[in-house]
């Protein structure tokens, strides 16, 4: 094989990797992609370069360059930061990643985590996997990577970085006031492996000690709860108003009519109100670490 045909090979596969293809159906998505694959070919244009020139230069092959431009294919950060330097665009190119960067993301983690971001009180009981919010990256990895059919290796590291760029939420000034309710048995589930189950365990100490999160559990000898039938998650915003979804309630849409949002705050309420409390769940966590 010639290094020509070599280098062929390797541009063909950076070209038909999965986990970069724009979804149809993200409105803002398209629109992202869109407007910097244009940008990228008025560019290059202007600098005289065709598209297997340009191509060359900055690693990628031709069809990968025209997918790009076109709005077809999500543009990695280091192709917008060698096309940035090529073309002379000042920094430009490389901060559409800021952007670029969240169309990997699912559109529903996105609306997800915007929601979350605005949130003044978030609660959140979880009866089968330890919270999303509260996940480590091997914790995460391998929850995903259980799914049947498997997601390729390239989509699960990009739904694991969708779900640790939520838990930018603790970071937030003013802090939001955050609950959580978690049954015991995910507690105890080795997920990962046991170094893994051991440092997600103390990632939940860590964070149950924070002045705005309350950690309970919900011990698995205890009465039947309304919780039995799925998740619940409540989120409350500055204006008053509200938004909750129930795996177990109004078909799992989220919802925000005040008769349907009593009903999910008088199950989550039941549940909290069920739970370990706070201290005592904390201690429940490091008896479980005291196992091993």
């Amino acid at each position: 094989m010639t290094a020509v045909e070599a280098e062929s090979g390797r541009l063909k596969e950076e070209a038909d990797e999965p986990g970069w293809e724009v979804d149809p159906d993200d409105e803002w998505g398209v629109a992202v992609i869109t407007t910097v694959g244009r940008q990228l070919k008025l560019r290059r244009e202007a600098a005289g370069m065709r598209a297997a020139e340009f191509g060359r230069v900055v690693g990628y092959g031709e069809d990968m360059v025209y997918k790009i431009e076109g709005g077809k294919r999500i543009p990695r950060q280091e192709y917008l930061d060698k096309a940035d330097e090529v073309l002379g665009a000042g920094g430009l190119l490389s901060a559409a990643w800021e952007d670029v960067k969240k169309v990997r993301y699912p559109k529903t983690v996105r609306q997800l985590g915007k929601l979350e971001g605005k949130a003044v009180e978030i609660g959140v009981y979880e009866c089968n996997i330890i919270a999303g919010l509260l996940q480590t990256p091997d914790h995460a990895r391998a929850v995903i990577g259980a799914a049947q059919p498997p997601y390729s290796p390239d989509d699960i590291e990009r739904m694991v970085a969708a779900r640790l760029a939520r838990q930018s939420v603790f970071e937030r000034d003013p802090a939001p006031s955050i609950h959580f309710v978690l049954e015991e048995a995910p507690l105890r589930r080795r997920v990962g492996g046991t170094m893994a189950w051991r440092q997600q365990l103390e990632h939940l100490l860590e964070v149950g000690r924070l002045h705005n999160v309350w950690l309970q559990v919900m011990p698995t000898d205890t009465e039947p709860h309304p919780g039995l039938d799925g998740r619940i998650e409540l989120l409350k915003f500055p204006d008053g108003t509200a938004v909750g979804r129930s795996d177990g309630k109004f078909n799992g849409r989220p919802v925000c009519d005040p008769r349907q949002l009593r009903i999910l705050e008088l199950r989550y309420g039941t549940i909290r109100a069920q739970a370990l409390p706070p201290r005592e769940s904390l201690a429940f966590i490091e008896e479980l670490l005291g196992e091993t």
